[in-house]
């Protein structure tokens, strides 16, 4: 009776695993379409180089300043 009840819980345990294990392959083969099909469609383009403009070139030379004043601080 109860080497029955092993044997049985056994076939459950595998099988459950076999369950997952099958989803989680067809799954993965599913992302993997999606992905294919998405990127046939919509492919990503290249991102577009934007010059500098005189705000960023500006806020650089704040931060520089920031840093030596702090660097100088520091010394003390």
């Amino acid at each position: 009776m109860e080497l029955d009840l092993i044997s049985e819980s056994l076939k459950f345990m595998v099988l459950g695993m076999m369950v997952v294990f099958v989803f989680l392959v067809i799954l993965v083969q599913v992302m993997k379409l999606q992905a294919k099909i998405i990127n046939k469609f919509f492919p990503e383009k290249a991102p577009e180089v934007v010059p500098a403009s005189k705000n960023v070139t500006e806020e650089g030379h704040h931060v520089a300043a920031i840093i030596a004043a702090v660097t100088e601080f520091r010394k003390k």
